[in-house]
């Protein structure tokens, strides 16, 4: 038994020690986001700053009068994306585990099939269907083929292959048809897999760069993670204002994950379980 404790003890010791070196970078592009940027490239590791200064923060708006239109340009692509992903793909996954259809077999592994290309394979004919449809520069770029994702369409199935049928069976007698039975009973009982299929796909709209980078050329439409391109010059970068931007840019992700927090473990444990 002591050994056991003792185990446990090394263990938590051992995941303590990792959380604080995977947090230090944080921790510095923070303490960096408040100094200078001769104090920044002079090196060391200190982490509290000689001169703190609010300096870096104004100056990225005054400096960039585009950095709030790129803040809400994330936000508004962030938040329409996982909205439309929460939507489709939990219909999509819900009709995969519980109605049968010819054909239902072949498209759930041709989902399978999908998670395993890799997105790099896709980007050129990706770029040229939307050139085709005239959608450069404009919002529906972005959000239209991020708005349904296979990776959670296979999580959702799983969870509603969990899913306990006597609830679904009690509510047809009630009169439900099979939409109000999966608005009304259903999603409402799927918040633990909502919750983390909302962390992840937020996080992957908000972080997103290639795409962004890709089909926006004109300023007003970047999104953050490209906008903090401009803060980089050809023979210098300021590091001040980048860690600025990037502390801005690192508080809506982070608010979304503390909310969702409590349902994040218990989503991922079932939709792992059958």
């Amino acid at each position: 038994m002591r050994s056991i404790n003792r185990f446990k003890s090394a263990f938590y010791v051992l995941l303590g020690v990792y959380a604080l070196i995977t947090f230090i970078p944080f921790l510095w592009a923070l303490s960096a986001s408040f100094k200078s940027l001769p104090e920044i490239v002079s090196g060391g590791m200190h982490l509290i700053p000689k001169h703190f200064t609010f300096d870096n923060y104004r100056t990225i708006f005054q400096q960039e009068p585009l950095f709030g239109r790129w803040f809400l340009n994330s936000a508004f692509i962030a938040l329409s994306v996982t909205a439309f992903n929460l939507l489709f793909n939990s219909m999509a996954g819900y009709a995969l585990a519980r109605i049968h259809f010819p054909g239902s077999t072949l498209m759930f592994y041709s989902i399978l099939a999908m998670i395993m290309i890799p997105g790099q394979l896709t980007i050129i004919p990706s770029y040229l269907i939307i050139k085709e449809l005239g959608w450069l520069n404009s919002y529906q770029a972005i959000i239209v083929p991020m708005a349904a994702q296979a990776t959670y369409i296979f999580m959702m199935r799983q969870f509603f292959i969990s899913f306990p049928k006597e609830l679904e069976e009690a509510s047809e007698l009630d009169g439900l048809g099979k939409l109000g039975l999966f608005f009304r009973v259903v999603l409402p009982l799927a918040k633990p897999a909502l919750a983390a299929q909302t962390i992840f796909i937020f996080m992957g709209a908000w972080n997103e760069f290639l795409k962004p980078l890709m089909l926006m050329s004109d300023k007003s439409m970047f999104t953050l993670s490209v906008g903090l391109n401009t803060f980089k010059g050809q023979y210098i970068s300021f590091w001040n204002y980048i860690m600025a931007a990037s502390v801005i840019m690192t508080i809506p992700a982070l608010l979304i994950y503390v909310f969702f927090n409590r349902f994040f473990v218990q989503g991922i444990t079932f939709t792992g379980t059958k």
